[in-house]
């Protein structure tokens, strides 16, 4: 069974392709777009001017402002121009540059806009003027890209788990597969662990795959230990797989269990810290959170990757994905039927 479910999925090209495409195209996507030098946080608009890419020596502006870093400028030839963008949140900020009162537009409502007008404010403050006392921090600057990278990683991982066991079992059991097997010495523990193995071997040559490739590309920065980082995804790709195998173990209708597979896919997508992270939200949203295994999944591979830790000190979210694999493999087992 471990072979034949192996066979099929290196047989669906389709399938077999987009497994690796569609991480990659993510990782390549946000890279561009977030690990250059060239994106910035803020985008200010400036009116009137000649270009939509204004250089900033010849900004009308205050000088330290406009020598700010992580500021975009983008010209705009009329108010109105730079006031519709500036509604749509297009732009942060609008300043004019002509004025001698220094008019400026801000949302607000929008967060964004109001720290744009307090760097437009210190700006206006004389050279020399005392702001405070500045201490540096040392150390290696971690790009957007590196946080990122292990989300997209686990995510790609989430969606395989779930689809490639619950979905593929529930539709076995729809289509009378499973009722065939049964008449077969197959047991449904033997036939559940097969299902497992499979999935997970499958996770973990995807991710093999896609991490070499994207690291060609980008040069990820790991500081703990590859080996640490390969136990952690490998007890992440336990932890769910076995919801799959939860969710398949008496599922009988393909909508149904898409629907279901939807309802804990998402809110683990976007409360897991995939793409960003919940500090400063509320602390119903950061317990809730903590239930969720692939919160645990990401919290170890990101500490092993960016701030070298070791096994010992992710054994607690190791052992919260460990829980959920015990518990949902039990129940799976309890629950599991042949027949519709």
């Amino acid at each position: 069974m471990f072979k034949a479910r192996n066979y099929e999925f290196f047989r669906d090209k389709a399938a077999f392709g987009w497994n690796f495409l569609f991480p990659f195209l993510i990782i390549a996507g946000f890279g561009i777009i977030f690990g250059g030098g060239g994106y910035s946080g803020f985008k200010v608009g400036v009116f009137p001017a000649g270009t939509e890419s204004p250089s900033r020596a010849d900004l009308k502006l205050p000088r330290k402002f406009a020598d700010t870093e992580h500021l975009e400028f983008i010209g705009f030839p009329t108010l109105e121009q730079g006031l519709e963008r500036l509604q749509h949140h297009k732009i942060d900020f609008l300043v004019r540059q002509d004025s001698p009162a220094g008019q400026y537009w801000v949302l607000e409502s929008s967060p964004r806009g109001y720290i744009v007008e307090r760097l437009y404010q210190a700006g206006l403050i004389p050279e020399g003027a005392f702001i405070g006392e500045k201490i540096a921090v040392e150390g290696d600057a971690i790009r957007y890209i590196d946080w990122l990278f292990p989300g997209i990683l686990a995510m790609n991982m989430m969606f395989s788990a779930l689809w490639g066991v619950g979905y593929i079992i529930v539709r076995y059991r729809k289509n009378g597969v499973l009722k065939r097997l049964k008449a077969t010495p197959l047991t449904a523990f033997e036939y559940m662990t097969a299902q497992a193995l499979s999935r997970i071997f499958l996770l973990l040559f995807t991710l093999a795959i896609v991490w070499v490739g994207s690291d060609l590309l980008f040069s990820f920065r790991v500081a703990g230990s590859y080996l640490d980082l390969f136990i952690v995804f490998f007890i992440g790709a336990m932890s769910l797989t076995s919801i799959g195998l939860l969710l398949a173990a008496r599922g009988t209708s393909e909508e149904f269990a898409s629907g279901a597979l939807n309802f804990i896919a998402w809110p683990m997508m976007f409360l897991s810290e995939v793409w960003f992270s919940l500090e400063g939200a509320p602390g119903w949203v950061k317990t809730l959170s903590q239930f969720l295994p692939l919160t645990h999944l990401l919290q170890a591979a990101r500490k092993i990757m960016n701030d070298g830790a070791t096994l010992l000190d992710v054994s607690g979210q190791c052992s919260a994905m460990l829980a959920t694999t015990l518990a949902c493999l039990v129940l799976g087992a309890l629950l599991f039927s042949w027949n519709e």
